[in-house]
């Protein structure tokens, strides 16, 4: 079981930033990919930025140039640096991680884990 931990969600003027944190716990087995979505009012979830070990980032079309995921592998935390913040932002931002299990006969199991979201308003 693996527990994902998120933080620095807030309040934040039009304009500006905010970093968010994502820590994995638990019993992990190899972290391959974590990402950020969000979930505004009325709309359906979508994929902020994902980062995938051997890939580079991918980021949706309306954050591209702002907002910035990373990893650091050694402590299973996944950031997204969040710039130029707009109230097209506001939402409730989820992390989200998947695990994989080597098996012995190589047929490896795959686990997808959510946070419990974080919420981002950003007014104008």
């Amino acid at each position: 079981q693996v527990q994902l931990v998120e933080s620095g969600g807030g309040l934040v003027q039009a304009g500006g930033s905010l970093r968010l944190s994502c820590a994995a716990s638990g019993t992990i087995f190899s972290i391959n990919g974590m990402g950020w979505y969000r979930q505004a009012p009325g709309k359906q979830r979508e994929l902020v930025a994902q980062i995938i070990s051997g890939r580079r980032p991918n980021y949706a079309d309306s954050v591209k140039g702002r907002f910035t995921i990373s990893r650091d592998n050694a402590k299973n935390t996944v950031y997204l640096q969040m710039n130029s913040l707009k109230p097209e932002d506001t939402g409730v931002y989820y992390c989200n991680a998947v695990d994989i299990e080597e098996t012995p006969d190589n047929s490896n199991y795959y686990y997808d884990y959510w946070g419990q979201g974080t919420q981002v308003t950003v007014s104008s």
